[in-house]
């Protein structure tokens, strides 16, 4: 058989690209004659420009000096392609740049990865795709807009810092972002607007270190922000469209740019040309972290699915966990916790557990 695996990242534990491995360790363990390929995905998150690495070969990677969501200094990769330039925000920004403790998107910034956008923008790049997730930072992409040039001001006529938590303060956004007429295209699966339960702060802000009262406080500082923003920049409503409240807000940021959001998981399946791998594949294996409803609403598994379903080729999902026993366009769902016993157990050795599951799913599965 010609096996394809091509699952996402499994967040916390493995690369999208460590998973692949273990998942074809275990296959071919068992049936050592099927022909398996290994294609790892992503959705916007981390893994993102490492994975269109890998899957365009004349695409040259960049590095830039920037700075952290607290300023420290860093390093971060984009990719060019062309004309076209990728770049993950989480590189500059990212939760995994953070010890626990410094978490806090009352002050986390976006502010370095404005640093990567001008780098791609003054090099020549006349397409940036920025894929959006697996952000520290709550401030509506206003760091990001300060390094491409725009100021942010007080009642007094003082620049504003950085930090989501004193966008209230703002009452006026001046200068204009050197952007050079380039299109924008933010890359997530994300669909929240900025406000409200369902956006930016409510539903993302907890795994980014706010509680509590600050919950409301950042709430009321991305709402006073946005009426200043729109107003100052346009366009009037951006902060309500789909996408707007991914990765802290700067989906929001984007829009007033000119840009637009499209599918993490379809833009990447198409840049690695998934269909085609799909078409030659007699069985596709995808898988994530944690698989659950949210998984079916447009994720890179559900777009993994769909692709096979389109071809009539059956698809399994292997997971850390799941909370999904079925569905019409997958052959079947397992779980690494459901083999170890325990989450703690498939936390402890994630690639171990992986690999095991892979192999007894060999071991049961008929052509």
């Amino acid at each position: 058989m010609r096996i394809l695996i091509a699952p996402d990242k499994f967040a916390g534990t493995m690369s999208a690209a460590e998973a692949a491995d273990a998942i074809a360790d275990g296959w071919r363990r068992v049936r050592p004659d099927d022909t398996v390929t290994t294609l790892p995905l992503a959705d916007g998150g981390p893994g993102f420009v490492d994975v269109l690495d890998h899957a365009l070969p004349g695409a040259v990677r960049r590095t830039v000096k920037t700075f952290d969501p607290i300023g420290r200094p860093v390093e971060a990769d984009y990719l060019r392609d062309g004309v076209t330039a990728y770049i993950e925000s989480a590189a500059a920004c990212g939760l995994h740049l953070l010890a626990p403790e410094e978490r806090d998107p009352r002050r986390t910034t976006s502010y370095g990865l404005g640093l990567i956008v001008a780098h791609a923008v003054e090099s020549g790049a006349r397409r940036v795709v920025v894929g959006l997730g697996g952000s520290a930072t709550n401030d509506a992409g206003a760091g990001m807009l300060t390094a491409l040039g725009l100021t942010l001001l007080d009642s007094t006529g003082a620049a504003l810092p950085n930090g989501g938590g004193v966008l209230s303060a703002c009452t006026a956004v001046e200068g204009e972002a050197r952007t050079r007429g380039v299109e924008f295209i933010a890359a997530t699966d994300v669909d929240s607007p900025l406000l409200g339960p369902h956006g930016a702060t409510y539903m993302f802000g907890p795994q980014k270190g706010a509680t509590g009262n600050a919950l409301p406080f950042l709430e009321m500082s991305l709402s006073s922000f946005a009426e200043v923003a729109e107003r100052a920049v346009g366009p009037v409503g951006a902060s309500a469209l789909p996408g707007a409240g991914a990765a802290g807000g700067l989906g929001f940021a984007f829009f007033l740019l000119g840009g637009r959001r499209e599918s993490g998981a379809r833009l990447t399946c198409e840049a690695v040309g998934l269909d085609a791998e799909i078409a030659a594949a007699d069985l596709v294996i995808t898988g994530e972290g944690s698989f659950d409803a949210q998984s079916l609403r447009g994720k890179l598994a559900a777009e993994v699915a769909s692709g096979a379903a389109a071809h009539a080729t059956p698809c399994l999902v292997l997971a850390g966990r799941s909370e999904v026993d079925s569905h019409p366009d997958l052959a079947g769902v397992h779980a690494v916790v459901d083999l170890v016993g325990s989450p703690e157990a498939a936390m402890r050795a994630p690639v171990e557990g992986l690999t095991a599951l892979a192999e007894e799913v060999a071991k049961d599965w008929h052509e």
